[in-house]
């Protein structure tokens, strides 16, 4: 579905303001980059691009609210200290999927005091040797690490319910994700 017509029809005869989540899932990006995602969103407190074509999220327009961001399944590979600068408030990160080889790429997220979920399975430089102690190491507010805590134990899933305010709300997310799965 085009971008535009996925956001009019996720506004639902709101204004940007009144929305606090926006799933924009499957939704092809311009020549790789978050375009056309208007500044006027400033409550949104979820944002879900899961397998838009996402290569930059430099446009990425500032969201202090935002609590919970979605970005697997992109080309991703850098970039991130964007986040720290537009998502002061982050608190859980999926860039599952995505191309990041790198440690030194996930470095400024240090920046992002609140940020407790961070995913990035599927990403080459979760083969890296001691992956996982390195990043808790260098991300000591991150309290979970691809699904697994600091005792290498299965966390809890870190989904919306705490994020968004009501329950048709969440009902309606869940249906979402259920129809945009793959058959």
């Amino acid at each position: 579905m085009e971008k535009d017509k996925q956001i009019y029809l996720e506004l639902q005869n709101r204004t940007p303001s009144d929305v606090k989540e926006l799933v924009l899932d499957n939704c092809q990006s311009t020549e790789g980059k978050m375009e056309g995602f208007m500044d006027e969103f400033e409550e949104l407190k979820f944002l879900s691009t899961i397998n838009v074509d996402l290569t930059s999220i430099l446009n990425l327009p500032k969201l202090s609210k935002l609590k919970k961001l979605e970005l697997s399944e992109n080309r991703i590979s850098g970039d991130l200290e964007v986040l720290a600068e537009k998502c002061l408030n982050l608190k859980h990160l999926n860039l599952s999927g995505n191309k990041i080889k790198d440690p030194s790429a996930i470095e400024p997220l240090r920046k992002l005091e609140n940020l407790k979920s961070l995913d990035l399975f599927k990403c080459e430089v979760t083969n890296l040797t001691a992956y996982q102690e390195n990043e808790f190491k260098l991300l000591p507010e991150v309290m979970c690490l691809d699904g697994y805590d600091r005792d290498n134990k299965e966390a809890p899933d870190s989904d919306v319910e705490g994020y968004v305010e009501d329950k048709r709300t969440m009902r309606k997310m869940r249906m979402r994700r259920m129809m945009n799965m793959p058959s």
